[in-house]
């Protein structure tokens, strides 16, 4: 028996598989799945009318820590150091509630923002897949793992991973769970080690902080005796599974070894630059050595926005003014690193890009908005690179449901967004 269909008639499609600019089309989106693109228009039980706007595949941001949306403004203007200690205090102080409604939140700025998947890395994972699950995004959740003399987990990071990925593996087609590391400044060898084999074990990617700052580096060739990245190359962790965010701090021998190893980036030069990390990842050496490089916001605690568009326009104009080349880097690869590259780096082939049978995860953008005008297949990758924000995004689809349309986000998604924010106004913390 057919499940309900979906129709998203007369659009301009930017991402359409082997496809660099946009070409009118129409999609039949069956249950969650794409099953059919045509120049012609489509009849279906739901029929959204395109009006000629830009369609393309949702953001996919690949490093975020989506609970940590309550600190929102309460981290800023200080020092590395300062922001880890207050970001600990805060961590302390919360519930699985507070988590939740804070999750509800960052999600519902994601689905404005165009972004339909995010990885995540945090500890209660738990309780961030019921508020993925609630309200309908995709998310790559990793439960974040160190030694267990600095966290403030209750029971063994290692083992609540695990349970963790065993009791959610194959529970929703929204949620894949996996493993995370936080990063080697509170990580020893044998906990890398714990977290590679139950990444190996499940098929899961492991996520984690890398080469994010001077001090790190700097640290880890006094206690190890060489840098991060080196040192876990030395030690086996580094492969295909290993989302890496930052990267800030490597030479081009650790780029090599990252390339060797098939492992992912995610590249956060919002956080990066509002932390102060003083350098930029080397983009152009790692592109050119075959590295998949990915986009992430990372958390409101150190961004304040989980703003795509902010993050590729950043990004962009970063790079090219520190090389003083304004051509490294062009709309189009942007485009890929926020889209078709973020699939790679969360190993799911079916987002990133639009085709048939591939997931609905869509997002239609207002391109007759002044700031967008005019539009055109020639312009197009450019204009959303260079001008867009997310008050262009009209409409949001994610696994085939439509999670905002006109410009507002759906009925159910506004009363949890409420409900959450009346829970947190009530629920204040303080640093």
């Amino acid at each position: 028996m057919q499940g309900k269909t979906l129709a998203v008639n007369n659009a301009q499609i930017l991402g359409y598989k082997g496809k660099d600019k946009p070409v009118m089309g129409s999609l039949l989106i069956e249950d969650n799945i794409i099953k059919k693109i045509s120049g012609e228009q489509f009849d279906a039980d739901r029929i959204i009318d395109a009006k000629k706007n830009l369609l393309i595949p949702g953001f996919i941001n690949t490093h975020s820590h989506v609970a940590m949306s309550r600190f929102k403004g309460l981290l800023d203007d200080m020092k590395l150091s300062e922001f880890l200690e207050k970001t600990f205090k805060l961590d302390s102080q919360r519930t699985d509630e507070d988590i939740y409604n804070s999750s509800i939140m960052g999600i519902c700025e994601m689905i404005d923002s165009g972004i339909t998947s995010f990885a995540d890395l945090y500890y209660s994972e738990d309780i961030i897949a019921k508020a993925v699950e609630d309200t309908g995004i995709r998310g790559f959740l990793s439960w974040n793992t160190l030694d267990k003399k600095y966290t403030t987990q209750t029971g063994e990071p290692i083992e609540n991973a695990e349970n963790f990925i065993r009791d959610f593996s194959k529970k929703s087609t929204l949620i894949t769970p996996s493993i995370g590391v936080q990063g080697i400044y509170v990580a020893s060898d044998d906990t890398y080690l714990q977290a590679y084999e139950i990444s190996k074990k499940y098929g899961t990617i492991i996520h984690t902080h890398l080469a994010e700052t001077r001090e790190e580096i700097t640290n880890c060739m006094k206690e190890k005796g060489n840098r991060p990245v080196e040192h876990l190359e030395s030690i086996g962790f580094l492969s295909r599974n290993l989302l890496a965010a930052h990267t800030v701090w490597m030479n081009l021998s650790e780029v090599r070894y990252l390339a060797k190893n098939n492992v992912s980036v995610s590249w956060n030069s919002v956080s990066n630059e509002k932390l102060g990390v003083g350098g930029i990842p080397p983009i152009p050496e790692l592109m050119a050595q075959g590295v998949n490089v990915s986009m992430g916001t990372d958390s409101c605690g150190s961004n304040n926005s989980l703003d795509m568009f902010c993050v590729m326009k950043n990004s962009a104009l970063s790079l090219k003014n520190s090389r003083w080349d304004p051509s490294l880097l062009n709309a189009n690869e942007l485009f890929l690193m926020a889209t078709q590259n973020g699939s790679y780096a969360v190993h799911n082939n079916s987002i990133g890009s639009i085709g048939e049978n591939m997931f609905a995860d869509l997002v239609i953008i207002d391109v007759e908005a002044s700031n967008m005008f005019p539009t055109s297949d020639v312009n197009a990758v450019n204009n959303l690179i260079y001008s867009a924000n997310p008050g262009n995004i009209h409409t949001v689809i994610v696994n085939g449901n439509v999670l905002k349309q006109n410009f507002r986000l759906s009925k159910d998604l506004e009363k949890l967004r409420k409900k959450a924010m009346r829970y947190l106004r009530e629920n204040f913390i303080t640093p």
